[in-house]
């Protein structure tokens, strides 16, 4: 009998503001023993929990459906705003399964949207203050907080947080879209008195710094300003609202200056106790302005908040000389530092944050942004004995952090979007968990609403860092949420010619600083691709598919003979410390290109849109290979740069564009390229992501498996032995960036081809399990939480025997190759159910569906 679990609505569990007039529903299907398959099912939605019967539910009564989905089913019943719905699920296979426990979801503002309130603010000499009382005079049954403050707002409501989320809402390209969160305060609520306040930064909204992105000269650009809409019902059917207007109260506060990129100033001195709580005297503050609204659509938060989601303490703090500590967190990581000092008033205590120390202080430069304070917060102190303190409205990239002023005890806050790990990995190969752990740390660190290059120099959304980056993110994090947000932000930052930028969301740079740069935002119809891959999510496709379109027009529009021109390549390969590499950047460029009309060619087939597009990657392929590839060497390579490049040959092999006839040339001329130099590589973000899955695929896993345990330059081997627990920006030993995720791909190849588990499509509709990259490990494992529900795959070696264990979830097939001499070696069970196998080249295949299988081959 099959049982649902994990339900959630549009991705999440218990969802407050949807506001989607269709949510879509998912669960996962379990069952004991093989082959289980889900035949229909019957989702059952109402006003009430105890209404979830088919003879009561009051909302919507899907009946009994046949089909085998599991995800991506709209409901399709009423949606009114600021309401809860609670839904449950049956499942049949060859017999009616029981309901699943009931889950709920809330519809946000939808058409209502902020009725009556209005956008407020003022000018303020330091961060904004704002407040309203009101009162409550009866029983409240459920009270609502919709607000939107931008660029930040640290909500509160009788001197409590209304949430525990940080840096909110979510960074936009604010011109198009702003977000609002929905927040349940109906514990905050007290009978009689109540107040609501909000303290606003200024994020990328309202950013001063001077710098070369221009985010402080942005299309909206604004001093900090908020909307609000708090909804309060009453048991006896009542509602009140309070809304932002000119009845608020208006003040600076003790957040002195705040910049994401130089840090923030907070005095003391100048705090003012009980400004949140009712029975403030907020007779000398001025009322609050009404400002002008944001051009952007202001719509819910669908995607994860940013918390803190760990505190560290120092393993060390050295004072290097009189007055001046420096503390070692023993880590890298992204967020801020947290600060207990007592001192007398008016001390001022600085902490200036870095990721590594030279000459006896903490490194904090950013030649790309005025300043002389990078990454520094300042806490002047009151004087009233221990005081804490931590940042609000902005963070820093750092393992360090220099004290100076006074002795003060500090803790690292560390501070990411709030998405959960779907996968643990683990080897006998003590490397591949090093790298694994320190990419997993890495990518979190970038995770700030929108995935950044570093969270040290830049904060900015490289659309090159995702491309190399997203297979892996997506293979280590549940990213459903957070990269359907970020291909809105894609879709919002197009300009009207379809061209993308380099960076998104964008100021306005990227259109032709650093660009065009193929490479970089044709991650558009990648990204879509891989959200199919993984997720299912075809509504996604559809939704961007006329802006795909538009933008694969203007690249397409932009080739010439063949070929398309771009001016970053392969970014920082070794011995290229501040650039591309030296190679005609066409071969790249124009690479990528074809990977992504070859991507949109398959969304268009699978949403039933025609194209040419696959036309238009054969025009590609052939460009490429006239100009690059030389046949009698079986290399591509630059005429005006006879330098062969591991990348120059990787990248074709990899998207597919190498003639049949020459693919085995080619793959054995870079084999014993990457033998000639050692085994060492010779690539920058694009090659170092393709390169061991491609010599794995064409037979030189050996090699593959030199490169990733080299532990001389260039190698992340290197970075570790000189104390590195992140990737980073550079292969050199001064790499500018230690917290840098594009360089760190390897972790795909382990994933897909040490630990053997690759997701090929549909939202996990079909895996193949090959652990063809088996030298000098003896065991691996990988379990992964899919859309379908866990997928593991476990190998040991011992001696000549390899047993292989499988998980295979309800509504997946999977392609298992077991390593084996001969068929006759590899015993199945249960046998009875995994049917015949075939033989090739190395490997017993079977096809199995769902359940636990366990199969042992005697000559691996």
């Amino acid at each position: 009998m099959l049982t649902p679990r994990s339900l959630k609505t549009e991705y999440a569990v218990r969802p407050l503001g949807v506001d989607v007039n269709r949510p879509r529903f998912c669960w996962v299907a379990t069952a004991p023993g093989y082959g289980a398959t889900q035949a229909a099912y019957q989702i059952l939605v109402a006003s009430a929990p105890e209404l979830l019967t088919p003879e009561s539910a009051d909302v919507w009564d899907s009946g009994k459906v046949d089909s085998s989905q599991t995800f991506g089913i709209e409901y399709d019943g009423p949606a009114v705003a600021r309401t809860r719905y609670h839904w449950t699920v049956r499942l049949w296979d060859e017999r009616v399964g029981e309901w699943a426990a009931p889950e709920w979801f809330e519809t946000g503002l939808l058409d209502e949207g902020f009725a009556a309130a209005q956008w407020i603010g003022g000018a303020t000499d330091s961060a904004p203050l704002l407040r309203r009382g009101f009162a409550v005079d009866g029983t409240v049954r459920r009270a609502r907080l919709y607000s939107s403050g931008l660029g930040y707002a640290d909500l509160r409501l009788n001197g409590h947080a209304v949430s525990d989320a940080v840096l909110d809402p979510g960074f936009t390209a604010y011109d198009h879209t702003v977000l609002y969160v929905t927040h349940d305060v109906t514990e905050l609520l007290q009978s009689g008195e109540n107040v609501v306040g909000a303290e606003l930064g200024r994020g990328f909204f309202g950013l001063t710094s001077v710098n070369v992105w221009r985010w402080h000269d942005a299309p909206w650009t604004a001093d900090p300003r908020l909307i609000a809409r708090l909804v309060v019902e009453y048991d006896d059917g009542r509602v009140d609202e309070v809304v932002t207007d000119e009845s608020w109260r208006i003040t600076g506060g003790p957040t002195v200056s705040d910049s994401l990129y130089l840090g923030e100033t907070y005095d003391a001195r100048r705090a003012l106790p009980g400004w949140d709580a009712a029975g403030y005297d907020d007779s000398s503050w001025s009322a609050a302005a009404i400002v002008e609204a944001p051009k952007g659509k202001v719509t819910a938060q669908a995607h994860e908040p940013i918390r803190v989601v760990e505190t560290v303490d120092p393993v060390e703090v050295t004072e290097v000389r009189p007055g001046v500590w420096i503390a070692d967190f023993g880590r890298t990581g992204a967020g801020w530092t947290k600060l207990s000092v007592a001192a007398p008033a008016g001390t001022t205590i600085s902490l200036t944050h870095g990721e590594t120390v030279a000459d006896g202080n903490v490194a904090a430069w950013n030649v790309h942004v005025d300043g002389d304070r990078i990454q520094r917060d300042e806490y002047v102190a009151a004087g009233n004995g221990v005081e804490t303190w931590e940042p609000r409205f902005s963070y820093k990239g750092f393992r360090y952090v220099q004290i100076e002023g006074a002795r003060a005890d500090v803790q690292m806050r560390v501070v990411n979007s709030d998405v959960s790990g779907v996968t643990r990995f683990a080897s006998s190969q003590a490397p591949y968990e090093q790298f694994e752990h320190a990419m997993r740390r890495t990518i979190l660190s970038n995770l700030h609403g929108i995935p950044t290059d570093t969270p040290y120099f830049e904060k900015n959304g490289w659309t090159g860092d995702a491309q190399v980056g997203a297979p892996t993110m997506l293979a280590t994090l549940d990213l459903a949420r957070f990269f359907t947000k970020w291909l809105g932000d894609i879709r919002d930052s197009q300009a009207d010619s379809g061209q993308l930028p380099v960076i998104v969301p964008s100021s306005g740079w990227g259109f032709t600083d650093l660009s065009p740069a193929t490479e970089w935002p044709t991650v558009y119809p990648f990204l879509l691709r891989e959200m199919y891959r993984w997720y299912g999510d075809e509504r996604l496709l559809r939704e961007h598919w006329e802006s795909l379109t538009k933008y694969l027009v203007w690249e397409l529009d932009r080739v010439e003979d063949g070929l398309s021109v771009s001016v970053l390549g392969d970014w920082l390969p070794p011995g290229f410390g501040s650039g591309p590499a030296p190679e005609d950047r066409r071969l790249t460029g124009t690479a990528y290109l074809y990977r992504a009309v070859v991507v949109a060619a398959e969304i268009g087939e699978l949403i039933g849109r025609p194209n040419d597009y696959r036309k238009a990657a054969a025009e590609l392929a052939d460009g490429l290979n006239r100009a690059f590839l030389d046949r009698s060497a079986g290399r591509y390579r630059s005429a005006d740069d006879p330098d062969y490049r591991q990348t120059s040959n990787a990248v074709p092999l990899a998207f597919g564009i190498v003639p049949d006839d020459m693919v085995d040339q080619v793959a054995a001329g870079l084999a014993a390229d990457v033998e000639a130099r050692g085994f060492h590589l010779n690539t920058g973000c694009l090659g170092v992501g393709v390169l061991l899955p491609v010599l794995t695929a064409h037979g030189y896993g050996d090699v593959a498996t030199k490169v990733a345990l080299q532990r001389s330059y260039p190698s992340w081997g290197y970075w570790f032995d000189l104390g590195a627990d992140t990737m980073w920006e550079k292969w050199e030993d001064d790499s500018r960036s230690r917290n840098h995720y594009f360089q760190g791909t390897v972790v795909q190849w382990i994933f897909e081809n040490v630990a053997g588990l690759r997701v090929v499509d549909a939202g996990c509709e079909r895996i193949v399990v090959r652990p063809d990259a088996r030298d000098e490990v003896d065991s691996a494992s990988i379990r992964t939480e899919t859309i379908r529900g866990r997928v593991s795959v476990s190998w040991k070696r011992t001696g000549r025997v390899l047993s292989l264990e499988v998980q295979v979830p309800v509504g997946t097939t999977a392609v298992v190759h077991v390593p084996s001499a001969a068929a006759a070696d590899v015993a199945a069970v249960p046998q009875s159910f995994a049917g015949e196998a075939t033989y090739d080249d190395g490997y017993t295949i079977y096809t199995v569906p769902a359940g636990q299988w366990h199969f042992t081959s005697r000559s691996a």
